[in-house]
């Protein structure tokens, strides 16, 4: 497996995280026993990075990762790397009710994760989205203490906007930003991320196949589930989702070309974004099953060259998806936004 570095004051990690939200919730019906058989697969091959949320399934993924890691073999479970978003707050009936940030709670929600996941320590530690009402230096002062005391390694961040990055880096050492990256999301390419390249902060990019739509498996008259996050994404809607999959058979023909598959280079584009400016990008893929992790990690052995990325650009503008990547009401919750 081949290793990237978490920026410059990170962990080393595998090249391709495994983002787990979607094993516990968001994306319709879920299979615990092939969750648990993905995660040891992935562990298998070599992936390092394992990403969660207390709030993905309330508390649902921590727990299922805790028993993923437990009964994977000692060598693979040493070898992992758990990464944690936190604050996210949700009613018994799943309702979002925004986000709490204050140090007091920052502790309070750590001290479960532990306990869930059946960990010593969480390797990498951030608030999901900016508390508006308590200050950034505020909650990454919060987890500076936690890793003075043990439990936490490393501090990240999550969806905010340059500014933030340069407040939260000015009261601790920040080792990656986790923030959507795709080629149909590269807001970030303006000032968030030349930021994080002069701090030394990675980038963990979420969202690389921009849940499944770009991955060449999601048909116009695929039916979502009411508990399905795309069946409220702007992205899958009426005009939005054929004009977008139109960007996808575009960029099929490339794939074709090149004997590979859509979702694979797609990934191997967010992958070679990193090294074309000496840093560090990691993407999450978030397969739930072994043959969508296969498939993902093939995006490995590819390479794209000068004439390859010219041709997926031309095919994949930037700014050429149809729709915000979020309903209204979420995307006023970001940072990295405004």
């Amino acid at each position: 497996m081949k290793t990237r570095n978490l920026g410059t004051t990170g962990p080393q990690v595998s090249a391709l995280g495994l983002g787990c939200m979607g094993m516990s919730a968001l994306y319709g019906e879920t299979d615990r026993a092939e969750s648990i058989a993905t995660v040891h697969a992935a562990l298998e091959a070599g992936v390092t990075l394992l990403d969660t949320g207390d709030f993905y399934g309330m508390g649902h993924n921590e727990i299922l990762i805790g028993e993923a890691l437990r009964s994977a073999p000692a060598a693979r479970r040493e070898q992992a790397l758990v990464s944690v978003k936190f604050g996210a707050l949700r009613g018994p009936d799943g309702e979002w009710a925004g986000y709490d940030g204050r140090p007091g709670a920052v502790k309070n929600f750590a001290a479960y994760s532990l306990q869930r996941l059946g960990v010593d320590h969480i390797d990498v530690y951030r608030i999901a989205r900016v508390d508006p009402d308590v200050p950034i230096e505020e909650t990454v002062g919060a987890i500076a203490e936690l890793v003075e005391k043990g439990y936490v390694r490393h501090i990240g961040l999550s969806e905010v906007g340059a500014e933030t990055v340069r407040r939260a880096a000015a009261t601790a050492p920040i080792a990656d930003l986790q923030i959507e990256y795709s080629l149909i999301s590269r807001g970030i390419e303006e000032t968030i991320l030349p930021t994080t390249r002069e701090l030394g902060i990675a980038i963990t990019a979420y969202g690389v196949l921009s849940r499944g739509l770009i991955s060449g498996h999601f048909s116009r008259d695929r039916q979502l589930g009411a508990n399905d996050f795309r069946a409220f994404s702007p992205r899958f809607q009426g005009e939005n989702l054929q004009h977008n999959l139109d960007l996808v058979e575009a960029l099929r023909k490339i794939a074709e070309q090149k004997g590979v598959s859509v979702a694979q280079i797609a990934i191997a584009w967010v992958l070679s974004q990193g090294p074309r400016h000496n840093t560090d990008i990691v993407p999450l893929v978030g397969a739930r099953r072994r043959d969508r992790l296969g498939e993902a990690l093939g995006a490995l052995d590819v390479t794209l060259d000068t004439a390859d990325l010219a041709a997926i650009e031309d095919a994949v503008p930037a700014d050429a998806a149809a729709g915000e990547r979020y309903p209204e009401a979420q995307m006023a919750h970001l940072d990295s936004e405004r």
